[in-house]
């Protein structure tokens, strides 16, 4: 399985950004897909996931400006980001999650200018 991160860049603050995570399995072979961010010096952290049901579940710091997505049909995944922080800013990893194994994607950075 193979997950491919894109969508990462610069932006000033309060502006908006929109990842993209290509699967190459069907995204029904997952019971969970999810985006992890690490900063520097920090720990990897859950930023949202969402399950086979569309239940989407945002940690506190970015809920009501992100918005975890999927597509079945492009095998992909998405995170709209609005209103971003420079706190938000690191890089932004996908993962999938099925009865298997867990994957990762390659990672893609944001950085938030103040």
């Amino acid at each position: 399985v193979q997950l491919q991160a894109s969508g990462g860049g610069l932006v000033h603050t309060g502006g908006s950004l929109r990842l993209s995570c290509a699967v190459s399995r069907s995204l029904f072979t997952f019971d969970s897909l999810a985006w992890y961010r690490q900063a520097p010096g920090k720990q990897r952290e859950l930023v949202a996931s969402i399950d086979h049901l569309d239940i989407a579940i945002y940690a506190d710091s970015v809920r009501g400006r992100f918005t975890i997505s999927r597509d079945n049909t492009k095998k992909s995944m998405y995170l709209q980001m609005n209103m971003l922080k420079p706190e938000d800013a690191g890089v932004y990893y996908c993962y999938a999650r099925n009865s298997i194994d867990t994957y990762w994607g390659q990672g893609t950075q944001v950085t938030v200018s103040s």
